[in-house]
This record gives C-alpha cells, sequence and structure tokens, in this order.
C-alpha cells in the first residue's frame, strides 16, 4: 500500500493573517464545508480565545456534518509561571469542543531566551505541562515545534529536547516549523529525517513559511524524509510570503510521489476547490498557479499546439482531468492555422485548413492584434467574432447612439448620467441610469433598453474590470484595453474591446458580454 500523508489545513489561522484577507463566519463555514468535500484530513479553525468571531465560529461549526476533516483549535503553551489549569488560553482552547487541538511551543533557544524570555528549562516545562492537561482532558494534540529548524540549527540539543518534552507528555503529532521560511530543502530533509528514525513510533509533520520561494519543494523534501502530515494553506495564502500551498503539494506528493493524500475523485475537485477558496477570501487568483492555474495547461505557440493536438504529453507533465482543470488552446497571431480552425469546425465543420475562410480569418485575427486585441483572455468576445466572420450570427441588437455627462463634484456620489438607443428587433428602445462612473451607468443604461426584449440579461453580473494602457509613449491619446469579466452565477466569461477613448472600449466589451450571454442563454440569432 502507498503511504498515507494526511493534508493538514490552516487558511483559516494562519491564512486570515495575510495582509488583505479577513473572514467573516459564515466564510468560514463555508470554506470549512469545501475542504471536508476535498478529503482535508484536519482543518485548523483560529484560536477560540482571541477574538468574539472566532468564538461563534466554533459554536456552529459543530452543527456541520463533515465526514473527513477533524476541527482543530489552534494555541500556544501556557504562560510563564502558573498551571495550565489555571491559563485562560487554554481553558478558552477547550471550550471550543474539538477532538483535536494544536499546541506551538519555541524550540529555537534565542527565541526562548529573548523573544519568551524566561529559562530554557521554564519552556520545556511550558511544553510538556500544556500537553499533558489537555491529555488529560481526551484531546488530540498536535504539537508545533515553532522555529523548529533554525533552533536545530543553532541548538540541535536543545530543539530536540522542546520534541521529547512534547513526546513525553503525550502529543501525537510533533509538526517541524520553518516558521521564518528560509531553510534549504536538502536542510529540510536532513533534519526531517533525523527526528522521524528518533520518533519511529510518533507521526512527524512539516509545516513551512515560503520566504524563500521554497515552502513546496520543503514540504515535499519533508514527507520524502518520512513526515506523514504536511500542513498549508490553501493557494498559499499567509502572513509575509504565505504559506506552503496545500494546492500544490497535494498533487505532488499523490500524483508525483505515489503517496494517498485524497482521493482521485476528490483530487479532481482541486481546481474548483482552490478557485472557491480565492473567491471568498476576496483574493485575485493566480492563473499561473501550477495544477489549478488557468494557464497551467494553456498553449499558444503553433508548434506547441501542433503537437499537444498529436499526443498531450508533449507539453503536459499531467492530464489536466485529474486536478479538474481543463487544456485550453489560445488563439493569438502566433497560435497558428490549425489552432485557428480547430475553434471555426466548432461553428462550422466543413471547414479546412485551406478554406479561403480559414486563411481570411487568421489574417483579420492578425491585424486585430496588431490594433491591440488580446483574445487569449477573451474567448468569449473571439467566439463571437469567428461567428460574425463566418456569417453565422446576426446581432441582437445593434447601437444608434449613446450620450455620456459626467459631473464632478456630485453631491450624491452619482457623478455619471448616460442615456442609450438601441434598435431591437426593428424597432428603438431607449435606457438611461445614473451611476457612481460612466462604465456602470452605460452598463445599467444598455440594460435598462434590453430588459424588455431579453429579462435574461438580468442575470448578469460583472465580476472584474481592466484597463491597459497599449502605448505609453502616445500618453492620452493612447489606446487602451479594456478587458471585462462577467457572471451569470454558472459560469464566467471575459470580452474586450479596444479604442483610444476608454467609455467606447468599455461599450465594446460590453457588449459582447451582452451578446455572449443572449447566445448562449436559447436566444439563438444564429443563421443556419
Amino acid at each position: 500500500m502507498s503511504r498515507r500523508v494526511i493534508a493538514y489545513d490552516s487558511t483559516l489561522r494562519d491564512g486570515a493573517q495575510a495582509q488583505g484577507v479577513s473572514f467573516s463566519v459564515e466564510d468560514k463555514l463555508k470554506i470549512v464545508q469545501r475542504l471536508d468535500e476535498l478529503g482535508i484530513g484536519y482543518v485548523e479553525a483560529g484560536n477560540p480565545g482571541s477574538n468574539p468571531k472566532d468564538l461563534e465560529f466554533f459554536t456552529r461549526v459543530g452543527e456541520l456534518n463533515l465526514r473527513h476533516a477533524k476541527i482543530i483549535a489552534f494555541g500556544s503553551t501556557r504562560r510563564i509561571g502558573i498551571t495550565a489549569a489555571e491559563d485562560k488560553n487554554l481553558q478558552s482552547l477547550l471550550s471550543a469542543n474539538t477532538q483535536a487541538v494544536a499546541i506551538f511551543g519555541k524550540s529555537w533557544d534565542y527565541q526562548v531566551t529573548d523573544i519568551l524570555r524566561t529559562s530554557l528549562q521554564e519552556n520545556l516545562a511550558m511544553i510538556g505541562d500544556t500537553i499533558a492537561y489537555l491529555k488529560a482532558q481526551g484531546k488530540e494534540v498536535v504539537f508545533d515545534a515553532e522555529h523548529f529548524y533554525d533552533g536545530y540549527k543553532a541548538n540541535a540539543e536543545y530543539a530536540l529536547q522542546t520534541l521529547q518534552a512534547a513526546a513525553d507528555a503525550g502529543a501525537d503529532v510533533l509538526v517541524l516549523c520553518d516558521t521564518n521560511g528560509g531553510t534549504f530543502p536538502d536542510e529540510i530533509f536532513a533534519i526531517t529525517k533525523t527526528v522521524v528514525a528518533r520518533y519511529p513510533l510518533l507521526q512527524i509533520g512539516i509545516h513551512c513559511h515560503n520566504d524563500c520561494d521554497m515552502a513546496v519543494a520543503n514540504s515535499v523534501a519533508a514527507i520524502q524524509a518520512g513526515a506523514v502530515q504536511v500542513q498549508g494553506t490553501m493557494n498559499g495564502i499567509g502572513e509575509r510570503c504565505g504559506n506552503a500551498n496545500l494546492v500544490s503539494i497535494i498533487p505532488n506528493v499523490q500524483l508525483k510521489l505515489g503517496f494517498e493524500c485524497i482521493s482521485g475523485a476528490q483530487l479532481a475537485e482541486l481546481t474548483a476547490a482552490a478557485r472557491f477558496v480565492s473567491e471568498v477570501a476576496n483574493v485575485a487568483f493566480n492563473d499561473k498557479a501550477p495544477y489549478v492555474g488557468y494557464d497551467a495547461f494553456s498553449h499558444k505557440g503553433g508548434m506547441h499546439i501542433d503537437a499537444v493536438n498529436k499526443n498531450p504529453k508533449s507539453y503536459e507533465h499531467i492530464s489536466p482531468n485529474a486536478v479538474g482543470n481543463e487544456r485550453h488552446i489560445l488563439v493569438s497571431e502566433v497560435a497558428g492555422r490549425g489552432a485557428i480552425l480547430s475553434k471555426l469546425q466548432q461553428i462550422d465543420p466543413t471547414l479546412t485548413k485551406e478554406s479561403e475562410a480559414a486563411i481570411k480569418i487568421l489574417e483579420h485575427l492578425k491585424a486585430l492584434e496588431h490594433e491591440g486585441y488580446q483574445f487569449e483572455s477573451a474567448e468569449s468576445s473571439f467566439e463571437l467574432l469567428m461567428q460574425k466572420l463566418l456569417g453565422k450570427f446576426q446581432p441582437f441588437f445593434t447601437l444608434k447612439q449613446y450620450s455620456v455627462d459626467i459631473h464632478e463634484p456630485s453631491a450624491d456620489g452619482m457623478n455619471s448620467s448616460v442615456t442609450v438607443h438601441l434598435i431591437v428587433e426593428g424597432q428603438e428602445s431607449g435606457g438611461s441610469a445614473q451611476a457612481d462612473g460612466p462604465v456602470d451607468a452605460l452598463d445599467q443604461a444598455m440594460r435598462n433598453a434590453l430588459a424588455p426584449f431579453y429579462p435574461a440579461i438580468q442575470d448578469i453580473k460583472l465580476v472584474d474590470y481592466k484597463v491597459r494602457v497599449l502605448d505609453s509613449n502616445l500618453a492620452t491619446a493612447a489606446k487602451v484595453r479594456v478587458m471585462i469579466e462577467s457572471t451569470d452565477q454558472q459560469t464566467n466569461w471575459t470580452t474586450i474591446g479596444v479604442s483610444t477613448d476608454i467609455i467606447q472600449a468599455s461599450w465594446l466589451a460590453l457588449k459582447d458580454a451582452v451578446e455572449y450571454k443572449l447566445l448562449n442563454a436559447g436566444k439563438t440569432r444564429v443563421v443556419a
């Protein structure tokens, strides 16, 4: 049998310490459920004594019907000079009523004497007393040896004494922490291997930070050295440079090393789970992320696309389906006629590589990209463009005129007024709106004009709006590229507009966004 490696998630505790991240109680509950569905073994959810929000969370999380994840309440060793039973923080930890708890204690002699400002012996007593007390309360105890690797390199004898104090007190797991994130993989491997050999009957865990961009590599090295629990966060969020990224560690361990971490069916949910947590945390998702990023299996160069079409192994180290991702063949001026043809054949299967239409479309695409269009990130606009160039699409509406009035300062926060006149089904339809910006007002006015004809557009919500100046040397006369991401809660799509006028560029992207929705919502105005 393959060795079992337990995934321990700290997104809700360590991840919440990242700049710009603040989880509500509802956020935490949603993430716990998603991590449980993913098959995560432990979810470290915070310190019930630190704030009322965490206290409420621990009260409510017990109502969830979790199948895989054990909830962990997190705290520190008892305070200096008192008993564990007298420590209010430990009492708060017990009030969480979790089956398992995590306790961190100092393993670096410098941290004990200069930061904690107590004796080395008292620190050992604090570790032992705390764990023994919690074990007497029937708790499963994970001991996080804070700064273990730095401590081991400075004073190996004392660092190992802290582990021994925890083991003697009954700790179930000894977690070695690279708290400053400055250790290299070869050091992690050698030191972890020493600890694993010293404690053959105890579980050894690894907890890494990413300050040298090695947290994933260090975690994998520790597992190769015998660690059986790996701690990290979803998408690597965390304080400073972040924590070890479980989203990369899990497939590395499972698909590359052959260890069992979660089931194959759960692994196929990894991409969706990673993006879900990013959305709940309100953190921009990294499209370049290994395994789960949009670009992880995206191919743009013509030779690469040709090779992948023949055999995906030529430029893909795993099947994207294994982690719930998808292959993307990007459309651009370097993609080649074969890549464009595969897209065109989805609209018209009779087309061939030598078809006059395919050749003209490729040339047209190159001209548009020269003007500043970038379709690999706006495939919805590309699909509409292909329909139009092949004569397979009739517009749902056409623009007669729009007018934009911006007035500053504004007394009520609404500084923009827009009126739109459209031709819809042979008749003129107008709409107007006021908003706190011209693009928002333009969007609302267009919707007001179209709503009587196409109620489905009410489902559309704006997810993201990006503007890029294409040639800064031209200053205010430069072209701008506007990218708009939209959603109807079922799917997301991205559209594009380019112009020297930012309002016009926005209109082009907004128009495509609405037309794409209507095209895929049963309003089939496609020519047979």
